[in-house]
């Protein structure tokens, strides 16, 4: 470690933010408390306690040899590196797969061999962006995870079962990250705003404010805090002689004066002199312009000003929210392409999830498309599987492509209409017993039960449709499904015709 490295790290080796760092490594959490979203890995026993508490007996050798944590951006993967060598007393070294190679992993392997050797600390290997290895850089990890030289802890926003070689993938529990709810990306900006490693209370965000940074942040916290920091900067640069510190960088080089409305003055009384605003503003006896109690507040419009992303208006009880996924789904279903593509747009404008998107299209096209267009929902499934796998702002492109296809898609929802009729009847009670020639015969004593008995084989029957009862006896024919004749459906019209004819229904 060189003298650079040692002013910016920590004891294990982790970096030391400084008072110029972004907001969101100011931030990061310092202690397993401060983790917000991702409990489900952070219970008694799981694999991540199991490597974070190494003072119980036994405890090092049932502590996994590597970990992949997997999961979308700004989900706290670096975080966990971080606090596995930081709490557990192990020394940290971080690569990256976007610029280390082979000869960097086995430096940092051999270095690690000869510390173990020699009786030292053992090491937490973190990889970022796992995904990247080549085959070949991530065979050089096999002999150290085989051999447990290092604690490996690789992170990926790619699903591991394609991005990671399977060796290494059978040597390693993968970990999943869920996205943070809006909750808990509240939860981080409160605490940014309030916290002395972030704002230290120097503003105070309005409830559009916040409710829009939620709505970008689209469950990353990185992202959030970026955000928060952006808008922080913006409100404090409009306040004059406030102290404009977002990321520490310009501490000793803000205005003379001290920081603004950080006490207010009593009432002078009547018959007081009326006190000069502008000097008093600037020794803090009034608040200044745009801040409340003495602290700065950020607005909705500096918010937008600062991002320079307008925000589409949802009002903070979600009303906007439903009405605008109301009126897509509704586009959709009324075949206009256009106005479907607008909505599409004002969501993804607004911040909406695309995954959120993404269900509602795959749901339209069973429910609003069905049978008239089936190969929309194979667009609609792929759809969705793409946007998890490419995220925004791409996937913005194939949320179009499945929008215009099931917008201008013949339309059916017999088989919705279907399912529910017979759901309707489930419900009601009228079931009755399933024909015995229709039951399971593969048991012993089936046979004797009269399981089985006298069914036909549908594919030894001509047109591999054999005439027997389906239906218990109380549905007897009862239809559930009504074909329309649009689409493709037209086609299944006609071949249903003919198969309830040979049915005898």
């Amino acid at each position: 470690m060189d003298l650079f490295d040692a002013a910016t790290s920590g004891t294990q080796g982790t970096p030391r933010p400084g008072p110029g760092s972004p907001l969101a490594v100011r931030m990061r959490p310092a202690a397993l408390e401060e983790v917000a979203g991702q409990e489900h890995l952070l219970v008694a026993g799981s694999p991540l306690r199991r490597l974070i508490d190494v003072d119980g007996p036994g405890a090092s050798r049932a502590a996994p040899g590597s970990v992949i944590l997997w999961g979308p951006p700004g989900t706290g993967k670096t975080t966990l590196a971080y606090l596995i060598a930081s709490t557990s007393g192990r020394r940290f070294v971080e690569l990256s797969a976007v610029t280390a190679g082979v000869k960097d992993v086995r430096q940092v392997i051999d270095d690690a061999r000869r510390r173990l050797a020699t009786g030292g600390e053992e090491t937490v290997l973190f990889i970022d962006e796992v995904h990247r290895f080549s085959k070949s850089q991530q065979d050089a990890l096999l002999p150290s995870v085989e051999n447990r030289w290092v604690t490996l802890v690789a992170a990926t926003t790619e699903n591991p079962s394609f991005s990671v070689n399977s060796p290494l993938l059978s040597r390693s529990l993968l970990l999943t990250l869920k996205p943070l709810t809006s909750g808990d990306v509240r939860a981080l900006v409160h605490r940014a705003l309030v916290d002395e490693r972030g704002l230290g209370g120097a503003v105070t965000l309005a409830e559009e404010a916040e409710e829009h940074l939620v709505r970008l942040a689209g469950g990353d916290a990185r992202k959030a805090l970026t955000i928060l920091e952006a808008a922080a900067g913006a409100a404090l640069s409009e306040v004059p002689d406030a102290p404009v510190r977002t990321t520490g960088a310009d501490d000793d080089a803000q205005d003379p004066g001290d920081a603004v409305g950080r006490a207010g003055a009593d009432d002078p009384g009547e018959g007081a002199e009326a006190p000069d605003e502008d000097e008093d503003r600037a020794t803090g006896e009034i608040p200044a312009p745009g801040t409340a109690h003495g602290t700065v507040v950020v607005d909705l419009e500096t918010m937008e000003r600062a991002i320079d992303v307008a925000a589409v208006r949802y009002d903070r009880d979600g009303d906007q929210h439903y009405d605008v996924t109301s009126a897509f789904i509704k586009s959709v279903r009324g075949s206009d392409v256009d106005a479907s593509l607008h909505y599409l747009a004002r969501m993804i404008a607004a911040g909406e999830d695309p995954r959120f998107i993404a269900r509602r299209i795959v749901i339209s096209a069973a429910e609003d498309v069905g049978m008239a267009d089936p190969s929309a929902l194979q667009t609609a499934v792929a759809a969705a599987q793409a946007v998890a796998l490419i995220g925004m702002p791409e996937a913005r492109i194939i949320l179009a492509e499945a929008v215009v296809h099931l917008a201008t898609a013949p339309k059916s929802n017999a088989a919705y209409l279907g399912i529910d009729a017979a759901l309707a009847d489930v419900r009601a009670g009228k079931v009755g017993t399933v024909p015995a020639h229709l039951r399971d015969a593969h048991y012993a004593g089936a046979k004797e039960l009269g399981h089985g008995k006298g069914y036909k084989y549908a594919h030894d029957a001509p047109h591999a449709v054999a005439r027997q009862q389906y239906l218990p006896d109380v549905l007897q024919g009862t239809r559930y499904y009504t074909p329309t004749d649009r689409g493709f459906e037209r086609s299944v019209t006609e071949r249903l015709e003919r198969i309830r004819q040979i049915l005898g229904d």
